[in-house]
């Protein structure tokens, strides 16, 4: 299930407070580390514009933007401020965007895989590991990591996912792909939100459950 009806589920007052206090430690979390491995590899790969626009910190403040991060709120997927970066200090400039937006991507999925550590020694060794509050509080952390990895794959602009088409595409068609991918994401969420047909959060679901099962390496519920 999202982690939204866990917390709407009818627990007492206590549990709720506990449980959006795990959320947003979660959400906080997964943005600053997505947002800083974005500037990081923009920084490795000599581009000094993260460091001057003072993005190179795990600050969270300094990453959160506050439109993707109501959605992630309301909708559980969401987005930091976009890292700018100049791709003229790259080398091989194609490559090197690639390698930066799949960044985020990446470190949110290595971070769900971190996390899920204690459930897969709880489940190998039967640990009752559940018991504690902390163990709750990595599967908060597991789940919005995935989260945010399943939504940024898109490969719609501006999402991170896109850059991957760039490598197939000439420069007319990724300027036309820019432009027309703002345009189509607001028809998803349009028709997610306003109409009810949920066609991006099925996407985003399965994307999460295959991410799970290769985290946990265990058959994952639905979430």
């Amino acid at each position: 299930m999202y982690i939204l009806e866990l917390i709407s589920q009818p627990v007492n007052t206590q549990d709720k407070i506990l449980y959006f206090i795990y959320f947003l430690i979660a959400l906080i979390f997964g943005i600053t580390i997505h947002e800083f491995a974005h500037a990081w590899s923009a920084h490795k790969l000599g581009d000094p514009t993260p460091k001057l626009t003072k993005r190179l910190t795990l600050n969270p403040l300094a990453h959160l933007d506050p439109l993707g991060t109501v959605f992630l709120l309301l909708a559980g997927f969401g987005w930091g401020k976009p890292v700018l970066f100049n791709p003229r200090y790259f080398k091989n400039q194609r490559k090197s965007i690639l390698i930066c937006s799949l960044a985020g991507i990446i470190a949110n999925v290595v971070a769900a895989f971190i996390f899920s550590i204690p459930y897969r020694l709880n489940i190998s060794f039967n640990l009752g590991l559940e018991n504690y509050w902390f163990f709750t509080l990595f599967d908060f952390i597991v789940v919005l990591n995935l989260l945010l990895a399943a939504f940024n794959i898109l490969p719609i602009p501006p999402l991170d996912g896109s850059k991957i088409l760039y490598l197939f595409l000439n420069k007319e068609q990724i300027i036309f792909l820019e432009r027309t991918g703002p345009g189509i994401l607001f028809v998803l969420l349009f028709f997610t939100f306003i109409l009810g047909f949920n066609y991006l959060g099925f996407i985003i679901s399965y994307i999460v459950n295959w991410l799970l099962y290769l985290v946990r390496i265990f058959p994952a519920s639905p979430i």
